[in-house]
């Protein structure tokens, strides 16, 4: 006797985020079902996958992650541009470590001078990130964001207790923004809400739900991300934007990844992404090349409908 599947129709969507130039831009979201259910929604734009770097020499990366990029990873432009020409990137995630307090607080203008040169040289798609300090990225980021105005970067990150400056110099300087809560539905929705009341167009809102890597909660993360999501296509507006998640950066601090060789660290990598790409994330930063091009794999084979 056959069985018949039940089929879920659902009557919202993801927003569709754009990011670039026009004539070199991504698009992510716009789906309007769970990740690869083709028969019971559409899932226009596949999840794409960033690689990131540094605007410095990173000094707690393995050596089995750093061998690939060469001599090339003591320089953030000819980083980049191995990315792109060697590796495929479609877009890059540059990381503005050397600004934090604790790596030197390195004064604004040689990474915007970077920034530029990266922009320029390789003409991809830009996710910047702050050092992860608040009171550093409130005078550093507005200088980022104007050095690259009319770019259509993607700028982070903004949270429930620091996101008015961000949202502003984005806001007036035509980027979109990631907004980042700590794996909880309600304070995601709230963020979204503080930053869409300035007058930021949700559209140009990508969400960051703070995840893990795999074997640290997992699992967890998996059934927030989903019930986000669910609640997106059951019709809340202030839940349907795109998730971006950095799955290298979880994942190449776990002594998993960082101790057990290099095999390990790539499936740990692999493993974790699609996991997360399982879940529904739509953005995903990824470290080592030979796990982005796996992913990379799998997501074109399991978009073949």
């Amino acid at each position: 006797m056959p069985i018949e599947l039940v089929k879920e129709k659902c009557a919202g969507a993801i927003n569709t985020v754009e990011i670039g130039r026009p004539d070199k831009a991504v698009k992510i979201g716009g789906q309007t079902a769970l990740p690869f259910l083709f028969e019971e929604g559409e899932m226009p734009n596949p999840p794409l996958i960033a690689y990131e770097i540094l605007d410095c020499a990173p000094d707690d990366w393995p050596e089995h992650l750093m061998e690939p990029y060469g001599s090339a990873i003591k320089d953030p432009v000819k980083w980049a541009k191995v990315c792109v020409n060697d590796f495929g990137a479609q877009v890059l995630c540059v990381r503005l470590a050397s600004m934090h307090p604790d790596y030197g607080a390195r004064k604004v203008e040689e990474p915007l001078a970077i920034l530029k040169a990266i922009s320029n040289q390789t003409g991809v798609p830009l996710i910047v990130m702050g050092s992860g300090d608040d009171e550093r990225d409130n005078d550093i980021m507005p200088k980022v964001s104007q050095a690259l105005k009319d770019e259509n970067c993607l700028l982070g990150m903004a949270a429930q207790n620091n996101y008015k400056t961000l949202a502003a110099t984005c806001l007036a300087d035509g980027h979109s923004i990631i907004a980042d809560s700590p794996i909880d539905v309600n304070i995601a929705k709230q963020v979204n809400i503080l930053i869409s009341d300035m007058g930021f167009d949700t559209k140009r809102i990508v969400m960051h739900p703070t995840t893990t890597s795999l074997g640290y909660g997992m699992e967890y993360v998996y059934s927030i991300m989903e019930r986000a999501r669910l609640a997106a296509f059951m019709g809340d507006r202030m839940l349907a934007m795109p998730f971006i998640v950095f799955v290298g950066a979880e994942t190449w601090r776990t002594k998993e990844a960082k101790e057990f060789g290099k095999v390990q660290g790539i499936n740990w990598e692999i493993t974790t992404a699609v996991s997360l790409i399982q879940a529904g994330a739509d953005l995903i930063v990824m470290r080592h090349p030979d796990a982005a091009k796996s992913v990379k794999n799998y997501i074109d084979r399991i978009m073949t409908k």
